[in-house]
Parts: structure tokens; C-alpha cells; sequence
């Protein structure tokens, strides 16, 4: 059964890992009792896995992929970028796809690496990866899509981005695959725009849980242009790291006691989201699991998101 055809009866659960630049990071990803085999107990009903801006790291992002389908317990999906891929390169890494048993993409432009003026391929935008994938494959992958709530940073307004994801619609996508959003009230706007527009296809909500307020503030802001909503804010202000997170000077002492606070509040207010995010009439939750276990098996288990029966 696809991811697709799941989310038309239920809720799906799943995770998002990164392929690791070290043996010792694949190691512990992906070697026996690694954090693969942790996330299979709590019955994912897919792992995504990403790979570096321009392409990078490709090699162990199938290497990852294909440890998740030869495990077979969860279904394993690749990110897909446009970023310097010529048609025939894509033809050839989807064919090798599909040779392994990954017949699940979520079809991006992706991240132009810093000095760039565009993708440096033969394809520039996420739809004309979808429209190009369909003509090529046919049904044989299953397509998620990038989903924006704030609008990308790139769109000229968040009406013309909701217009260009109604296109990836229309090309032949399955379903929809959020970038992170800590404000719930413009995510509540965006699922009703979306519908009012024609867009059908199921959400499935990505979240990054809050454990470090450094990397909290280097994803909303360096990539994404997230709004950190006022609750956020508070649990960033109230453990601030003097002069700032990414160049203390406070004692080591201070700096693990202001972490440790962070983490745990961070923590609490990821789950609250989750609440929210569970009322909104969504179709799965999307976990950014960052590569480790403990963190997001608490969330995933205190939000209620898993059946631990």
C-alpha cells in the first residue's frame, strides 16, 4: 500500500533522517540496534530521507533508503531535488530508485547552494520535476510535494505560491509535505486557502521538534523565514545564552542548565503543537527525527500520535 493510498483511510506517523557524511554517523543510523532499528518500533508508516544541497551525499542517501526497504518495516522515501540534475541524470537516479525498490519521492527545487543564481539543471521548479517525473514513470512513484504555509521564501506572495502548488497538483502529485510552521494561525489560513483553491491532496505536516534553541533559530530563519510565534520566543528568551547561542561565554555549568531547561520546554511546547496540528483536519504528522531516537519517541508517545497499546 502507498503512503497515498494510506492516508485516505487513516493518519499516517513517519520520520525524516539524513543521510550522515561519516561511517560512524551511518554506523549509528543505520547499523544493528542503530537509530533505524529504534524508529521501526515505533511502526513509522515511512521514513524520508534527505540528501545535501547540489546533490551531495547521494550515495548514502540510497545507502539509507535501501537499508529501510531491505528492512521492511517501513516504507522508505527520498527527497528529490532539481538542483544541478540534467534530465538524463534524473532519468538514470530514478531508474536506480525504483532497481533498489524506492518508488516514493517528495519532489523538490531544492536549496540553491550559496554563490548560485538558480538550480545549474536542466529544471528549475518543483512542478516541472513532477510534470517530467509523470512523463517519464508514469504511476510507477508515488509523488509528495513541498507544501509552504507562510509562503516560500522565494514566492512573490503566498496567493502565487498556493497557485504553483495547485500546479504540482495538476502535474501529478499524491500528497503534500509541509515545511516546518510554529505559527498556527497562518497554518490554519493556508489548509483553508489551499481547499478554497481546488487542492485535494492529503497534508502531511512537518515538524522539527524545539530541543536546542540555536538550531531552533538557524531553521526558522537562515532557510525558511518562519515566524516564531510568542510562546516560542518566550522559551528562547527565558534560557538565552549570553552573548548568544551560537557564541557563548556564560560557564559550562550555566550553558548545560539553560539547555537542559530549553530542551524540556521545547519538548512540551512540540507536543502542544502536535495538538493543534491534529485538529486541524490534516492527514499525518511528519517527524523530523534529526538522527536520534529518545527525543522524538518521547513526543511521539506524550502526544499521542502512536497507539501504545
Amino acid at each position: 500500500m502507498t503512503v497515498a493510498e494510506i492516508m485516505e483511510t487513516r493518519n499516517t506517523f513517519s520520520f525524516e533522517v539524513f543521510p550522515p557524511k561519516t561511517d560512524v554517523g551511518m554506523e549509528k543510523l543505520c547499523g544493528k540496534g542503530g537509530v533505524l532499528d529504534q524508529l521501526y518500533t515505533l511502526n513509522p508508516d515511512y521514513i524520508s530521507c534527505t540528501y545535501g544541497a547540489g546533490g551531495t551525499n547521494v550515495g548514502k542517501n540510497l545507502e539509507v533508503l535501501k537499508k529501510i526497504k531491505d528492512d521492511g518495516k517501513s516504507v522508505p522515501v527520498t527527497h528529490f531535488t532539481c538542483v544541478a540534475n540534467t534530465k538524463e541524470g534524473i532519468k538514470d537516479q530514478l531508474q536506480t530508485y525504483l532497481d533498489n525498490g524506492i518508488d516514493h519521492m517528495l519532489a523538490l527545487r531544492g536549496d540553491i547552494p550559496f554563490g548560485w543564481t538558480g538550480t545549474n539543471g536542466d529544471l528549475h521548479y518543483a512542478t516541472e520535476l513532477v510534470k517530467f517525473v509523470r512523463k517519464e514513470f508514469g504511476d510507477k512513484f508515488t509523488i509528495a510535494v513541498a507544501g509552504s504555509p507562510e509562503g516560500h521564501i522565494s514566492c512573490r506572495s503566498l496567493e502565487a505560491d498556493i497557485s504553483f502548488l495547485k500546479q504540482k497538483q495538476d502535474e501529478g502529485a499524491d500528497y503534500i509535505m509541509t515545511q516546518l510552521c510554529w505559527d498556527m494561525d497562518a497554518f490554519r489560513y493556508w489548509m483553508d486557502a489551499i481547499r478554497a483553491a481546488g487542492i485535494w491532496m492529503p497534508v502531511d505536516v512537518g515538524i522539527m521538534p524545539v530541543l536546542d534553541a540555536s538550531a531552533t533559530i538557524n531553521m526558522a530563519l537562515s532557510r525558511n523565514a518562519c515566524v516564531m510565534d510568542r510562546k516560542l520566543c518566550e522559551i528562547i528568551s527565558k534560557n538565552w545564552i549570553f552573548p548568544n547561542p551560537f557564541a557563548p561565554n556564560e560557564s559550562e555549568e550555566s550553558i548545560a542548565a539553560k539547555k537542559a531547561s530549553f530542551k524540556e520546554a521545547g519538548i512540551e511546547y512540540t507536543i502542544k503543537q502536535i495538538d493543534e496540528y491534529r485538529v486541524c483536519g490534516i492527514n499525518g504528522i511528519h517527524l523530523y527525527a534529526l538522527n536520534k531516537f529518545d527525543d522524538v519517541a518521547r513526543i511521539a508517545k506524550e502526544s499521542g500520535i502512536i497507539d501504545l497499546i
